[in-house]
């Protein structure tokens, strides 16, 4: 029998937050105070601020169900909205402190209507069953921001290796010049790394590409030493494994003078001053 109570007491809870859950929304949105304009909770878009107020309205209308359902059961649901959350384009975009402001600021807003459905239950609400509604409430909103933060980090990862694996492409284009004939146009300083994956990178184009010549041009190239000179020649003789010659352009009279310096030869590798040149020297043959 007494358990029984505690359930409808629970329930009566539960929907006492969502008869309130529009006007909860209205309160928050109306007391935010951001002018970040990296902030999602400062912009003055009619289609921003609907999204805004619909997101925090769904939150209200999951956290709800916390009062009746185990914590398992409620998170197996509520790791949803989460979910979109951490994902939102406007919530990544927006300082991860401002949204964990902002989930705390809501927890008060439960506190204080958690006092007032004290006041207006028509049931007797003992000390104990207070504590531990408010205990509820406090632990509910610490592991959602726990959860929040670990799921915008990772998506964060995810969106990060997209732009190395983009930036990494762009690095080392190789870009079709007619049929099997391509360019690989290298700008930049080149490190260790970054000469692993023009490496791979090339090999895999030009095998995709079918490319059977290739002009790599060096002329933007800041630094041409023994590391980078070893990367070039490490990377033609994988590129003759596979069946493409190659042509080295842009080898400015410094770079050939700092080669000489440091003892590099270019005797057995096919090389021209810039592409214009070693493009019409393969059209002559």
């Amino acid at each position: 029998m007494e358990r029984g109570i505690v359930l409808n007491k629970n329930e009566a809870l539960r929907m006492f937050f969502l008869k309130h859950a529009d006007q909860l929304t209205e309160e928050w949105y109306e007391s935010i105070e951001d002018n970040d304009p990296e902030s999602v909770y400062a912009s003055t878009h009619p289609e921003v601020i609907s999204v805004l107020k619909d997101q925090n309205n769904e939150f209200h209308l999951y956290i709800a169900d916390v009062f009746i359902k185990n914590e398992k059961e409620f998170f197996d649901s509520f790791e949803t909205w989460i979910l979109k959350i951490a994902e939102d384009g406007e919530h990544v975009r927006t300082p991860i402190h401002y949204i964990i402001r902002e989930f705390f600021r809501v927890r008060k807003q439960y506190l204080t209507y958690l006092n007032q459905f004290v006041e207006e239950c028509e049931q007797d609400i003992t000390q104990e069953e207070l504590d531990e509604w408010n205990e509820l409430i406090v632990r509910v909103f610490d592991i959602t921001v726990y959860k929040f933060v670990e799921e915008h980090h990772q998506h964060s990862k995810r969106l990060l290796e997209a732009h190395k694996e983009l930036i990494n492409e762009l690095s080392s284009p190789v870009i079709p010049l007619s049929d099997h004939i391509a360019i690989l146009p290298l700008v930049g300083d080149i490190d260790t790394a970054r000469a692993r994956r023009i490496l791979e990178n090339t090999l895999t184009r030009c095998a995709e590409q079918q490319v059977n010549h290739l002009y790599i041009d060096i002329s933007g190239v800041v630094i041409v030493d023994t590391m980078v000179a070893h990367q070039i020649f490490q990377l033609i003789d994988a590129l003759k494994l596979i069946g493409v010659e190659s042509t080295i352009s842009g080898v400015r009279p410094e770079i050939a003078i700092t080669a000489s310096h440091l003892g590099l030869s270019f005797e057995n590798i096919s090389t021209k001053s810039t592409l214009a040149n070693a493009m019409a020297s393969r059209m002559r043959k």
